[in-house]
């Protein structure tokens, strides 16, 4: 018996069908002719500092969908798609962006800062943003994705760490079947280096592209490549992470704290704080008040993992499809249930060349990953993942389609193997195939039409009896919240942003 199976059969019984998952999705809110829109954000959402389901991510203008914890695929994707249909009402003729990689895009210093209030957290959520300008520019941190959190009951913090271990050798797999960014708007490179090739006069991409927005022009950092975080336990994870958050970055230093009352950034060192790690997959739990994330992990351990490569699916009306998560249901439990060695310095090096190949060049014929001393073609490679996958599928149906005899998780991975096997029918093959069919190669004009279609399809949708409403109370709610939260910020600012950041925090 395989070690998979036999891991399988050691789970604790309900364990597969006690998974729980749920969804962040960004979106750029931008004017019908895809120009990013300069609205603030809309008063009928009520506040992004306090709302539990609609928030802004970097910018003003780049919104936050936000699903509770579900047991299943279909009704994190209803709660999804009810909370566009309510963004849909309350953002005028606006459009939700469907791709990762950014619309036509302003100069760098009118992509506006999402702004959170007067408050001591607020403002701090503010100057963090702010710092990410300074750092990366605005263009980069105007890209969109999904983020996937996933839990089981009973994964230990160590077993937590070996699914993070084998999900970073294996991501590239990812980024293969569901990368869906092989091409980007000009604007976004504008004053930058770069690689790619023009398809059209204002659009460019590469050829075998994956995702752009995980390669060289995304979430990519020449300071942050130098952290060598190693995910061996919490420990080594979190004193590495320490490190990071503590060490004075001498080019950050340069750019100071603040010029008068204007703050440039939250502090100097090589992350502001925990979240500007741009970890493909973090470790996280739910925090209390006040709490720094990596007190909360020391403290009280993992809770649940939160995959972060995830492209936006523009053939999607929410982004992200039933089949997506049923795959990454599978695959998150087969790095669980594999053996996970170590990780060493050489092994994360490889693992990030392996991670820009799939992304630049992923669909290329015989592409080649290095896996171990030797290489290995990625076809060949994930033919090998997928196959140990099967039993996992097997008995997640089982566990969750135990009266109807469902075979939604094996659609799911024969889906996946089918796209191995014809790299047209990937996402990214199939946008750059629409945008030459229909589009004449322009990637703004693909993207809008993709987008008013799904507005279309959203808008036409029936709101279930009382969810209007109830997002109506939230709202409201969240505006309540947010006034009495500055009512009672009273510390001054500096003094906050200080006790914030100390070391002591941390621990």
């Amino acid at each position: 018996m395989r070690e998979v199976e036999k891991r399988l059969r050691a789970l604790a019984p309900g364990a597969l069908g006690s998974l729980r998952r749920g969804i962040e999705k960004e979106s750029l809110r931008v004017r019908p002719d895809g120009a990013l829109a300069q609205t603030p954000h809309p008063a009928g959402l009520g506040s992004a500092l306090t709302h539990p389901h609609v928030t802004t991510d970097f910018s003003e203008s780049q919104l936050e969908l936000i699903t509770g914890v579900h047991a299943g695929a279909e009704a994190c994707l209803e709660e999804l798609t009810q909370i566009h249909q309510v963004v849909y009402r309350n953002i005028g003729d606006e459009v939700l962006w469907c791709a990762s990689m950014p619309c036509g895009l302003p100069a760098d210093d009118a992509i506006p800062i999402a702004s959170f209030g007067s408050s001591n957290v607020g403002r701090a959520k503010t100057v963090y943003r702010t710092g990410l300008a300074h750092r990366y520019g605005r263009r980069m941190q105007a890209i969109s994705g999904i983020h996937y959190n996933f839990s089981m009951p009973g994964i230990s913090n160590d077993g937590y760490f070996a699914l993070i271990r084998n999900f970073r050798r294996h991501s590239w797999l990812l980024l293969y079947l569901f990368g869906a960014s092989p091409a980007v708007c000009t604007s976004f490179v504008k004053g930058r280096a770069h690689e790619l090739q023009e398809l059209k006069s204002g659009t460019l991409y590469l050829p075998y592209a994956t995702s752009l927005r995980m390669g060289r022009l995304g979430y990519q950092s020449e300071a942050q490549a130098r952290l060598a975080v190693s995910y061996n336990s919490l420990e080594s994870y979190a004193a590495s992470l320490q490190d990071a958050l503590t060490r004075p970055y001498p080019p950050y230093e340069a750019i100071g704290i603040r010029e008068g009352d204007d703050y440039r950034q939250l502090a100097t060192s090589l992350l502001q704080i925990e979240n500007e790690f741009y970890g493909t997959i973090r470790p996280k739990r739910v925090l209390r008040s006040g709490e720094r994330p990596l007190h909360a992990l020391r403290e009280r351990g993992v809770e649940y993992v939160e995959v972060r490569m995830m492209d936006l699916n523009p053939f999607c009306p929410i982004g992200i499809e039933a089949g997506t998560m049923r795959f990454l249901d599978v695959f998150l439990l087969h790095c669980l249930l594999c053996d996970s060695p170590p990780d060493t310095p050489p092994e994360l090096d490889a693992m990030a060349r392996n991670l820009l190949r799939a992304s630049g060049r992923g669909r290329e014929p015989g592409l080649r990953l290095e896996r171990g001393s030797q290489e290995v073609a990625l076809s060949e490679w994930g033919g090998q993942v997928l196959a140990e996958c099967e039993p996992i599928a097997a008995a997640l149906d089982a566990a969750h389609y135990a009266t109807t005899a469902g075979t939604g998780y094996r659609d799911a991975l024969e889906a996946a193997d089918a796209s191995l096997h014809d790299p047209a029918s990937t996402p990214s093959a199939r946008v750059l195939e629409a945008m030459r069919q229909d589009h004449d190669g322009a990637y703004v004009r693909f993207v809008v039409a993709q987008s008013l279609q799904h507005r279309t399809a959203i808008q036409s949708l029936t709101l279930p009896a009382g969810v209007a409403e109830h997002f109506a109370r939230l709202a409201e709610a969240s505006l309540a919240e947010q006034r009495r939260i500055e009512a009672a910020t009273t510390l001054p600012f500096e003094t906050f942003r200080q006790q914030y950041l100390s070391s002591a925090m941390l621990s």
